[in-house]
């Protein structure tokens, strides 16, 4: 909670001074809704709605997001805040992510996390640092665990748990396209169950505005997503509601 609060405070500071200096603070509201939720080379539930909630002013940013399922309710319900900072092609940020339920630290299950409790080795809040670099061509990001419900190495120690990912835009056929690959470096089961170092992310998504009015438009977007690691393949579709 207190690391939630402070990256609050610390934007509502910034943003009363970027009033006083008349800087605009920018606001966005959407949401996706696609027919799998797939993140990182997991398909962690069907179905589902992730709606976002974001301010911006002079490169710093604070967003929520979250991922709700509409087909089973019992898919895992998610809400993160993401503290981050750009400038140029470079970014970096904190994100706090929190999981309804799943399997603590420790391996108990836990069904009905309480999103206030941060106790050591039992609370479902994970908190992960990362920091990339766009070089237009191709974005490099890399992801690393630092505290919370992280997962744990062969000894059963925290992990520690990264991904690192790149990812090439493109135009082909009247679509704009998105070949990303992404990999675990070393042994975590927070990812799949990695092993070791393990590509768990090899996908290609396209998207195109679907022109409903002279005014308003809806991307549409398809992705095909391999996970060569666990030798699953996904497929999923989706649209973005935003003003």
């Amino acid at each position: 909670m207190k690391k939630s609060t402070i990256a609050l405070a610390a934007l509502m500071a910034l943003s009363v001074t970027g009033a006083k200096a008349q800087d605009k603070v920018e606001g966005t509201i959407g949401a996706d809704i696609v027919s799998r939720y797939y993140w990182r080379g997991q398909a962690l539930g069907d179905g589902a709605i992730q709606p976002t909630l974001g301010l911006s002013w002079k490169g710093l940013s604070l967003t929520a997001w979250g991922s709700y399922g509409f087909v089973d309710t019992k898919d895992t319900k998610e809400f993160d805040l993401t503290l981050a900072y750009s400038t140029g092609g470079f970014h970096a940020g904190i994100t706090d992510y929190w999981f309804d339920r799943g399997v603590s630290f420790d391996g108990t299950p836990f069904e009905d996390a309480k999103y206030f409790s941060y106790a050591a080795h039992k609370t479902s809040h994970v908190y992960e640092a990362n920091v990339g670099y766009d070089f237009g061509v191709v974005a490099l990001n890399w992801y690393t665990n630092f505290a919370g419900n992280d997962g744990v190495n062969k000894d059963g120690d925290r992990a520690y748990s990264s991904y690192v990912e790149a990812a090439a835009p493109f135009k082909l056929g009247g679509l704009d396209w998105t070949a990303t690959v992404g990999a675990v470096p070393y042994r975590t089961s927070f990812y799949s169950e990695a092993k070791g170092f393990a590509v768990t992310n090899v996908s290609l998504k396209a998207t195109k505005d679907l022109k409903i009015t002279d005014k308003f438009s809806v991307p549409v977007f398809a992705q095909v997503a391999a996970n060569p690691s666990n030798e699953k393949a996904y497929f999923l579709v989706g649209f973005t509601l935003q003003p």
